[in-house]
């Protein structure tokens, strides 16, 4: 079975999970606009394009899907430092 992963900036509709993702990861929820990494329907990651803070969901391996979200933010926001 293939995985489906979508990236793409987050919207209101987003907001309740990302909040959740926060909670799980015992992080501050994220402000600004977000980048949301989204596994088979579920979002898994998220970063701040505003701060380039990351949240993720600890009971997934998300370290692939993280290092994709800030490939995809430096095209997004090219100006910003990027951590690797």
């Amino acid at each position: 079975m293939t995985a489906t992963l979508a990236l793409r900036i987050a919207d209101e509709d987003d907001a309740h999970a990302l909040r959740r993702l926060a909670q799980l990861d015992d992080a501050r929820a994220l402000t600004g606009e977000i980048l949301v990494a989204v596994l088979d329907g579920e979002p898994v990651a998220a970063l701040s394009l505003a701060d380039d803070r990351v949240i993720a969901n600890p009971f997934v391996r998300t370290a692939d899907v993280v290092s994709l979200l800030r490939m995809r933010a430096a095209h997004i926001s090219p100006g910003l430092s990027r951590a690797a």
